[in-house]
């Protein structure tokens, strides 16, 4: 159902507040250049220090601006199954075409509290469910077979896998079929991940680079593997370069560089980028043409 290069799109603020503009500019920028999925409120969007009213206020824009042009998978995840809820029934209200759901962190469930915990979402809102596994972020990984488990829920149609391991990848692809999106949330993973059968990114470096990125994965998707590794390799760097810092530090520096948005605010916990590492990523986005 989804597939290619979707972005996990910034939150851009503009003195602590949301910038509004900035957010409809760079959706623009990724639809005019071959992104084929927006992804507000996710972890490059900072969902976790947003309000409720900003986080529900982030995706009815980014639906508005969208228009039906490609698809919107709002971040509806939570550490609590009521909030998941609450969340994912406002994502579908505003008319996105799915919801990405990140596993709950901090509570550390057992399989069986995942499996619950996503199935309770699933029956309570017809919509579309990515399931989101980054054990970095949320100390519990999401096994394979618990995510085979909830590919047999009706709506719960892919997993952003960003475990790092290729065979945890490669162990869900075999288990869930090819109706069951598996889509990379680690950008230095999408060549390996798409060689095996998985279905595209939702990438960090997108917000960047999002024309190279899509032309990577239609290549893939195509079958076209020579011809995408070479594109791969130009990619890393920057793959690797925005996570000098914790994301989104990095993107939002760039994006910043680059003039996409006025400012490279974060928000507390996170700060921006040191002096060093700015000037690390300054000469990346530099040799890749980007300033």
């Amino acid at each position: 159902m989804f597939r290619g290069a979707m972005v996990a799109i910034v939150t851009p603020f503009k003195g602590g507040l949301l910038d509004e503009a900035a957010l409809r500019d760079l959706i623009d920028f990724q639809i005019a250049n071959g992104t084929q999925g927006i992804i507000p409120c996710g972890t490059t969007g900072e969902s976790a220090t947003l309000s409720f009213q900003e986080h529900e206020r982030v995706v009815e824009i980014t639906v508005e601006q969208v228009g039906k042009r490609v698809p919107v998978i709002a971040g509806s995840g939570s550490n609590s199954t009521g909030e998941a809820i609450r969340l994912t029934k406002h994502a579908k209200t505003a008319g996105a075409d799915g919801a990405l759901m990140i596993s709950p962190y901090y509570n550390k469930p057992t399989q069986e509290g995942l499996y619950q915990h996503f199935r309770k979402v699933a029956e309570a809102v017809d919509i579309p469910i990515v399931l989101y596994n980054i054990p970095g972020r949320t100390a519990v990984n999401m096994e394979p077979d618990t995510i085979a488990r909830l590919a047999k829920i009706d709506n719960i149609v892919g997993v952003k896998e960003a475990s790092g391991s290729m065979k945890q990848i490669t162990d869900i692809i075999a288990r869930c079929g090819d109706d069951f999106s598996v889509v990379s949330g680690e950008d230095f993973l999408t060549f390996p991940l798409m060689c095996v059968g998985g279905k595209g990114v939702i990438s960090v470096t997108s917000n960047i680079a999002p024309r190279d990125m899509s032309d990577l994965c239609s290549l893939l998707l195509e079958g076209k593997v020579a011809e995408a590794r070479p594109l791969y390799y130009k990619l890393l760097p920057l793959c690797h370069g925005l996570f000098y810092e914790t994301n989104p530090a990095p993107v939002k520096a760039a994006l910043a560089m680059m003039k996409k948005i006025e400012s490279d605010e974060v928000r507390l916990p996170l700060v921006q980028m040191s002096e060093a590492n700015r000037e690390r990523l300054r000469r990346d986005l530099q040799a890749y043409g980007l300033l």
